[in-house]
């Protein structure tokens, strides 16, 4: 049963615990629409730009979340040989970003390189393990890899680990094992969270948020289910909720 609230119905203290968790896809494909997501929830602190939205037009949303004083996760999901990582990664240093992903399957020197041009920086690298639209049998099938998902996924995240990073992106699903393996202080942020009785999609491996928080993710990515609802503000407050 959908439970329907308005703000007062959400204790202040409780809401902006749980609001910081969230970070909300802006996966439109201009910036305009971008901006006006951002009107309509001024009350979300985290926001990613992806790839479709950063090629679009993504300097001009940069800078305006910057303005907001928000938090910006820039999912660009890098992966090039070792110096041309490097130097993209300086580069999106400028822009402020609290959170820039590179993916694992780059391996260690692309990894390293990428840390050494952030590490001065406000911006945090975050390994992108696997995609969280890779299902078992395309691990296996397409990608030829003889590990399962939680065995490759432990392995591309120490791999990151070991390289210098403090954080990665992986699905719920792998969050319990990762948070067992590395402790308290390194970051996991996963992506594939849907709230209960939501469309998976195009994702293959999700839980709800209360089920990401409690097998240890810090931060969750949520969109489509904010961001193509009818009323935004109603979808994120029960989202918000339902982490309680």
């Amino acid at each position: 049963m959908k439970i329907n609230l308005n703000p007062e119905a959400i204790p202040t203290k409780i809401s902006t615990k749980v609001s910081t968790k969230i970070i909300v896809a802006l996966d439109v494909p201009s910036a305009t629409e971008a901006i006006n997501l951002c009107d309509r929830l001024p009350q979300v602190d985290f926001w990613k730009i992806g790839l479709e939205l950063f090629i679009a037009d993504g300097v001009t949303v940069l800078r305006e979340l910057k303005t907001r004083n928000k938090r910006i996760f820039l999912d660009l999901k890098l992966h090039d040989i070792p110096n041309t990582v490097a130097s993209a990664c300086r580069v999106a240093t400028k822009y402020g970003a609290d959170f820039l992903t590179i993916h694992a399957a780059g391996g260690g020197a692309m990894m390293q390189a990428a840390q050494a041009e952030v590490q001065d920086s406000s911006t945090q690298l975050l390994a992108v393990s696997l995609l969280t639209s890779i299902s078992a049998t395309a691990l296996a099938d397409d990608l030829k890899v003889g590990l399962d998902i939680p065995e490759y996924v432990s392995q591309m995240v120490l791999l990151a680990r070991a390289s210098g990073l403090q954080g990665a992106v992986c699905s719920p699903h792998e969050a319990a094992k990762l948070r067992s393996l590395l402790g308290d202080d390194f970051c996991l942020v996963t992506p594939g969270v849907r709230p209960s009785g939501a469309a998976v999609g195009d994702q293959s491996r999700v839980m709800t948020p209360r089920q990401a928080i409690a097998a240890g993710a810090n931060y969750l990515v949520i969109g489509r289910p904010i961001t193509a609802a009818v009323d935004p503000i109603t979808a994120w407050e029960q989202i918000c909720q339902e982490c309680i």
